[in-house]
């Protein structure tokens, strides 16, 4: 909901107004992304969906659009603890991508951090710039040192 929700309306929430939000809009019937299961067991989660939907996102000055065009915005990955280190960001993007493509969507957009470079703060939770490039994302900006805007361009099926 961090995305999600203007920042001031996140602060004020907290954790069980911002979980009541999220339930509302689950409920309401909007998506606010993907599960992923390993082992027969809910490994990972990743948010995604038009940018317009993420309120902050629309209004970070960090963050900010690089041009006009509609895009589908990933801004959130949480792999469960046993599941860690063994590749599932790759098959989230590459799931955020399919669903992406079958509501509509030409161009996928993520803001991961670069790992090559040496930062201060932890981070990760906007995914790594690594797995965005194993599954055909460009960059195409930076908000800062540590931090890429990429793209995946979906390819016209000709349908």
């Amino acid at each position: 909901m961090f995305w999600r929700l203007e920042r001031a309306q996140f602060k004020t929430q907290k954790y069980e107004g911002n979980k009541d939000t999220a339930r509302h809009l689950v409920y309401s019937g909007e998506t606010l992304g993907l599960l992923g299961y390993a082992d027969g067991q809910a490994a990972a989660w990743c948010s995604i969906g038009p940018r317009e939907h993420y309120k902050a996102l629309e209004k970070s000055r960090i963050l900010k659009r690089i041009d006009e065009q509609a895009v589908w915005s990933i801004v959130c990955f949480y792999v469960a603890k046993p599941f860690r280190r063994k590749g599932m960001m790759r098959p989230m993007l590459q799931a955020a991508i399919v669903y992406a493509k079958s509501n509509g969507a030409s161009i996928v957009e993520g803001y991961p951090i670069d790992l090559r470079v040496e930062f201060e703060t932890p981070g990760g939770y906007m995914g790594v710039a690594s797995a965005f490039y194993d599954v055909g994302f460009v960059e195409v900006g930076r908000a800062s040192d540590t931090q890429l805007i990429m793209r995946y361009h979906i390819p016209d099926s000709g349908d």
